[in-house]
């Protein structure tokens, strides 16, 4: 039960995120589900080999280079989901710390 409320405060996460940002294009709530899980499952499977790979620009950009890796994530999912379009990489970085923002504020509702 706590795996499918935390996928659709995701998918709420996901569908008011896409409607406050202008660069950020989505067709309906349904679209907001399959994007909530497929960044869901990039998030846990290329996000840490990701980071490994990259570890000494990390290392050398303080932690900086994360922010690349997520906005890369979201562009990622952007390309395999039909109906979720992001405009550019920076809309993708905005994307992903607005997404942060609500999903933060919608765990107080766990």
């Amino acid at each position: 039960m706590k795996i499918i409320v935390n996928l659709l405060l995701s998918t709420v996460a996901v569908f008011v995120t896409a409607r406050i940002l202008p660069g950020v294009k989505l067709d309906g709530f349904m679209t907001a589900l399959v994007v909530a899980v497929v960044l869901g499952l990039a998030n846990a499977v290329l996000r840490p080999i990701l980071l490994i790979l990259t570890l000494p620009i990390n290392i050398l950009s303080l932690g900086l280079f994360t922010f690349v890796i997520i906005g890369f994530m979201v562009k990622l999912v952007s390309w395999l989901v039909p109906g979720f379009q992001v405009a550019s990489f920076w809309w993708a970085l905005v994307f992903a710390l607005v997404l942060w923002v609500v999903s933060a504020f919608l765990s107080i509702f766990k």
